[in-house]
């Protein structure tokens, strides 16, 4: 298994979301570009004790060591090889997405890489995906995720399931994650499907 895949953090609440997902495909051995917001910096501090001051360790911590590779670029750099249309990508995951940066994908700002990179899957014909994390939504909202998705970009809300019975935090951030992968195309284990009878266990 081989592939590029770009996956954009940004300031929504769930970061965890994003972490894990990255954690799963450097696993399963695919090449990894990490995008990350200064507000979605700020998330990952609030919310899971990384120490932001010190970016690159915390990303070597947390994904060295793995099958796969990855490669941060810093959220100023529009210079990226990712924000170029000849740099072959598998397609690009925004987890979570702040709704700041889906008016942005939406309305074609590209004001920094996150935005640019996903105008360029838009304009390559590859896959987008995003996770939107906020309540309530608005009318804005909701119109920039339609605008998108009339595009093809696939909205994968982050709400959790019950029918598979989730026991702990990880295991509600295993299935949202497992639900992106879903819309990858890319084989997974990590949540027990309706018509299943045993529990997939966390790797």
């Amino acid at each position: 298994m081989s592939g590029n895949w770009v996956i954009g953090i940004t300031g929504a609440s769930g970061a965890q979301y994003g972490i894990r997902l990255c954690e799963v495909l450097l696993d399963l051995g695919l090449n990894v570009h990490l995008l990350i917001s200064d507000a979605g910096w700020r998330v990952l501090q609030d919310e899971l004790d990384w120490q932001v001051s010190k970016r690159q360790d915390e990303l070597e911590k947390h994904f060295g060591g793995r099958l796969g590779s990855y490669e941060y670029h810093p959220n100023a750099n529009i210079g990226a090889t990712v924000a170029s249309g000849s740099f072959r990508t598998k397609g690009m995951v925004v987890i979570p997405c702040s709704m700041g940066t889906l008016s942005g994908i939406a309305h074609g700002s590209s004001d920094n890489l996150i935005e640019r990179t996903a105008d360029v899957m838009l304009k390559e014909g590859r896959k987008l995906i995003m996770v939107p994390r906020e309540t309530p939504l608005h009318a804005i909202h909701l119109e920039n995720m339609l605008t998108l998705s009339k595009m093809g970009v696939r909205m994968i809300p982050a709400m959790p399931a019950f029918y598979n019975r989730p026991r702990t935090i990880e295991e509600m951030v295993d299935f949202l994650v497992g639900k992106v992968m879903d819309s990858m195309e890319i084989e997974h284990s990590l949540y027990r499907r309706w018509g299943d009878t045993d529990e997939q266990p966390r790797p």
